[in-house]
């Protein structure tokens, strides 16, 4: 099998997911269970996300500036700064610590 034949498979596969998601009636989606998960998931996605992007690097964990940039952030998302203000903070957090190491 070689990789144009993997590529194929994934995006057949990939289209088949979205033709089901497309299926599913309506009324399923509005209930409160299903509105519930699709609400926690996506905060759990966002979560990850953010987890490898400040952690990872290739295979392996790293912990550098970013990680004391992100805690700064969230301490201040939590106290309501404007946003603009909290990506600066912390850009200036990480910068700091760079160029102190």
């Amino acid at each position: 099998m070689t990789t144009w034949h993997i590529i194929l498979i994934a995006s057949a596969a990939t289209l088949a997911l979205k033709l089901a998601g497309h299926l599913v009636p309506a009324g399923f989606l509005e209930r409160e269970r299903p509105a519930r998960i699709a609400d926690l998931l996506t905060v759990a996605l966002l979560a990850a996300l953010i987890a490898v992007q400040t952690l990872g690097v290739g295979q392996a964990i790293v912990v550098d500036a970013r990680v004391p940039a992100v805690i700064v952030a969230a301490a201040l998302y939590a106290l309501r700064v404007p946003f603009v203000i909290v990506v600066a903070v912390a850009a200036a957090v990480a910068a700091g610590i760079r160029a102190l190491v």
